[in-house]
Parts: C-alpha cells; sequence; structure tokens
C-alpha cells in the first residue's frame, strides 16, 4: 500500500557490505518508503533483533560466522509472521542455482542498486520459503534447533543437546537443563547430525559426547536390560538389542 513503509533488516558479517546496503537504501527510499530496523553481523544477533522489532524483509548473507543464512532462514520461518528472505552471496553458484529452481530472490555482491530496487518491490510477492527446501539447499547441519514459544523462536544450541526422544509426533529436546518439544523428524535429525549423536532405540538419539557408560541394569521378575548413563542428569535409557553393538563400538565401559 502507498505511503506504508517497507521494515528492512539487513545482516551481513562485514560492516563496509551493511554501509554500502545501507546507502543504496537510502537512494531506494526515494522510490520506495523503506524504514531500516536495525542490522546484525550474524543470524543470532539478527533473531535477537526481531525478538524486539518486526521487520517485512530481511537482506540475509548467506556465508556468516556463528550462524550462517541459510540456518537462520530455517529459524525465521518457525516465526509467527516470517520476514521475507532476500539472500546475498558474492560466490555459492549451488544456492543461486537452488534459488532459481525454487523462484528465491537472491542479490550477488556486489550488489546493484536496480537489482535492490527490484527485490524489494516484489518482496511482498516473493513466495514463503518452505523449510524443506531451505533443508535441501543447506551444505551443513545446523548449529542450533529452533522452538517456537509464545510468539517467539528458542534457540538450543546443538552442542548442549544431551538425546532427542521422539514421542508422537513430537521430538523432545533434553539438555542439562531443560526439556523443549519440537515438530521434527527423528530421522531427518538423525541425518543431520549423525556426526553428533547415535541412534540407541528406534525414539532415541543419544550425543557421543554425552554417554557416560553402557551397562547392564538388572530388573526385577524381567531379564536384565542394557541402558546408557547420560552425562548431566540423573536419569538412563534403555539400549535396544539391535543398537547394542554400536554402542560398543563407541567405546564407552561395560559396567
Amino acid at each position: 500500500m502507498a505511503g506504508v513503509k517497507l521494515r528492512v533488516a539487513i545482516t551481513d558479517d562485514e560492516a563496509p557490505a551493511r554501509n554500502r546496503i545501507k546507502s543504496l537504501l537510502e537512494d531506494v527510499s526515494e522510490m520506495i518508503p523503506i524504514e531500516l530496523v536495525g542490522e546484525a553481523e550474524n543470524g543470532l544477533r539478527l533473531l535477537e533483533l526481531l525478538e524486539e522489532r518486526e521487520a517485512d524483509v530481511v537482506l540475509l548473507d548467506i556465508r556468516m560466522p556463528e550462524m550462517d543464512g541459510l540456518e537462520t532462514a530455517q529459524h525465521l520461518q518457525r516465526l509467527d509472521e516470517p520476514p521475507h528472505v532476500v539472500f546475498t552471496t558474492a560466490y555459492d553458484d549451488y544456492a543461486i542455482s537452488a534459488f532459481e529452481l525454487h523462484a528465491i530472490d537472491y542479490l550477488v555482491k556486489p550488489i546493484r542498486l536496480r537489482r535492490l530496487h527490484d527485490a524489494l518491490a516484489r518482496a511482498r510477492s516473493i513466495t514463503r520459503i518452505p523449510l524443506d527446501v531451505l533443508k535441501d539447499v543447506a551444505t551443513g547441519a545446523r548449529t542450533h534447533l529452533s522452538v517456537h514459544e509464545r510468539g517467539k523462536v528458542q534457540l538450543v544450541p546443538v552442542s548442549e543437546i544431551l538425546y532427542l526422544r521422539a514421542e508422537l509426533k513430537y521430538v523432545t529436546i533434553r539438555t542439562a537443563e531443560r526439556e523443549l518439544l519440537i515438530e521434527e523428524s527423528l530421522s531427518r535429525l538423525e541425518e543431520e547430525f549423525q556426526d553428533r549423536f547415535v541412534r540407541i532405540h528406534r525414539n532415541c538419539l543419544v550425543a557421543k559426547d554425552y554417554i557416560e557408560s553402557f551397562e547392564k541394569e538388572a530388573q526385577h521378575d524381567a531379564d536384565a536390560r542394557w541402558v546408557i548413563r547420560v552425562r548431566g542428569v540423573d536419569e538412563v535409557l534403555p539400549v535396544s538389542r539391535r543398537q547394542q553393538p554400536v554402542i560398543r563400538q563407541l567405546g564407552k565401559k561395560a559396567g
């Protein structure tokens, strides 16, 4: 609607790149009403910014430390009203091909004024990016999992997750401090984080670094069962017969 400002956020790890985009936005604002709601140096900072201020469009660099643009976009889609994403990139030919295939807008650096104008002009008509598309385009495992609670996105560092357990249509994320629920496939999580987690049961993945011991637990009126003790929590998790050889191969001490 004419006169309504398009709220834009910039995310790029390089200050000169952010400054160039801000300068270009000033030029574009002569044709399209724009409000710069803020800037961030990586995806984590952007998500913090969007907790305080809403944006209609995010100009999102692909290659950034701590959390890159592709992972950030996945977390953004969990917001109640996710902003439109326009990726910026200097050299990722693979990502560009994928974006073209799915009609997702992107800008190649150095960004030109006309291209920025055109991207912002059509921002409201850009198709929301399906999570499956973003996951297929991403070339590495996420650094965080995102949980949507009370209209906000909570980020859980994958390095702090002790185990992931499927329960009905949800997966429980267990850290030393808390439990959270996400709607993701345990099988897909296993595929994405296979270097970090190992399946111990059909419904449970455990972080290899947090396995304290693998031991046999006696039970009254029943055969003993093999369990895993997890560092950081006072509980044991059962290991299925099928997965017992896998756990032994990890070199964990059997009690």
